[in-house]
This record gives C-alpha cells, structure tokens and sequence, in this order.
C-alpha cells in the first residue's frame, strides 16, 4: 500500500511538471515584453530581450525565428536613421571645417585645427584664450600672456555681471605651465587639457554676445577683454569636436549594425 502512494506522488509530481509552461510559452511572454517595449521606443531593451530568446529557450523554435526577424526588422530601421543621422553629421563637419586650417607638425601624433582668428601669425604677439582642437574631436584651451613682466599665472577665471566659470590651476613647472623669454618680451602658456578647463569653454560658447573678461590668476592679476573673434574660435570649435564625436560613435554603431545584419 505504501508502495502504491509512493506511486502516485511520483507520478502526480510528473503529471504537474508536465503541465507547467513550455519553452515556447516562455518565449512568448519575452516576445510580448520585447514588443511592449519597443511600444515604449525603448529599442536597445527590445532587442537585448529579444537576443536572449535562443540562449534562454533553446527548444523554442518557432519564437526563436519571430525574435530573429523581428529583431533583424527593428535592426535596419534603425541603420537607416543612423546612416542619415551620419549624413548630416558630415554635412555640418563640412560647414564647420570651414572656419579653420589644418596642421600637422613632426611633433603632432593627430592632425591639428587652428581656427583661422587663431593662426601663428595672427596671435603670437598678444594675450588671450586659444583653443586647441585635433582629428579626433578632442578639445582644449589654453591663455596666453604676452608682456613685459612675468606674470607666473596658473589659471584663468571668465566672466561677466555676475556670472563666471574658472579654470582649475595648472602648476608652474608642470608641462602644461610653459614660459619663454626673448629681449624683453615674456610669454606664458597654460593649457588646460582632460576638463581642466572646468567648464570655461562652455561658458564662453554660450555668451559669444556677451562683453565677456578674463583675468590671468597668478602673482599678479591681468585683465584682458575677450575679442569676438576668440570667442567665436571657441564656439565654432566646441561645435566641431561635438560634431566628429557625432560622426565616430555613429559610424562605430553602424559597422556594428552591418554585423548584426550580415552586410558587407
């Protein structure tokens, strides 16, 4: 008798077990939330969720093959608006190109862009705030003393009625604290590279209307106002390195794109 109830729990256990959901009922819940989020245009979700299908449910066939297509469809929309997005990426890398000149010196790893109000022989005999920009979209800026006294200056400070934004300090005998002397002229350069510029070359690209001031901090303060043309520099170049970032991620997600899709 007690051999006859071991029995039927073992054969009731199996009885329910096999009773419960499928592989391919389990699919089909993922499949639903997939789409529901695609309903949300939350894409990336959507196809995370699908691309787990196969490796959750192996034995689900039929929702494997809705995910794949399903997800191979939503993968060429969206290659579409990305290689459309990159052709007016490119559009407006051309504009901007425009306003500037490239260089590539022995001692340049990355070809350079110097905004044309910015050029060698337009700056090297004044003070004001330069900005650098290279081939990859990286940004920074750098102020630059010329007179006839050190100034030993280690940061700068931007501002007008009330509102600024300050560089963090670069020490003197730093690489980034450079400083040269002819006859009786002096020269100090700070470059305030990797964000050191501390949200200064936003603020200027912000207010290019604006009577903006700068003053070199150091052992002695010095007071320039920022020409229109430098704040331009720094507007146009902000937008430029904004624009080739655009460019690199969007052609890296749609070589990605193409490898999802199978396209050469």
């Amino acid at each position: 008798m007690r051999q006859v109830f071991q029995y039927i729990i073992v054969a009731l256990l199996f009885f329910v077990s096999a009773c419960g959901p499928s592989e391919e009922d389990l699919a089909r819940v993922k499949m639903e939330q997939a789409k529901n989020l695609l309903v949300q245009q939350d894409t990336a979700k959507a196809l995370q969720t699908m691309d787990s299908i196969p490796g959750l449910y192996p034995k689900a066939m039929y929702s494997i093959n809705a995910a794949k297509n399903l997800a191979n469809e939503v993968r060429f929309e969206v290659l579409q608006r990305k290689e459309s997005e990159l052709d007016t990426i490119k559009v407006r890398i051309t504009e901007l190109e425009k306003n500037f000149v490239t260089e590539k010196t022995e001692f340049d790893r990355y070809t350079q862009y110097i905004h044309k109000r910015q050029t060698f022989q337009r700056a090297w005999d004044r003070s004001y705030i330069q900005v650098h920009l290279d081939e990859r979209g990286d940004l920074y800026l750098s102020s630059n003393y010329h007179g006839e006294n050190w100034l030993d200056h280690t940061g700068i400070r931007v501002y007008d009625s009330g509102e600024d934004a300050k560089t963090d300090t670069i020490p003197i005998g730093s690489p980034d604290n450079h400083r040269s002397d002819f006859m009786e002229a002096k020269w100090e350069k700070v470059s305030y590279r990797n964000g050191k510029d501390n949200g200064v070359i936003e603020f200027i690209a912000q207010h290019v209307d604006r009577n903006l001031k700068a003053v070199f901090l150091g052992n002695e303060y010095y007071y320039i106002i920022l020409e229109k043309y430098d704040k331009e520099a720094v507007r146009d170049a902000l937008a430029l390195s904004k624009a080739i970032k655009a460019r690199t991620r969007l052609e890296a997600e749609i070589s990605a794109l193409h490898k999802k899709l199978n396209i050469q």
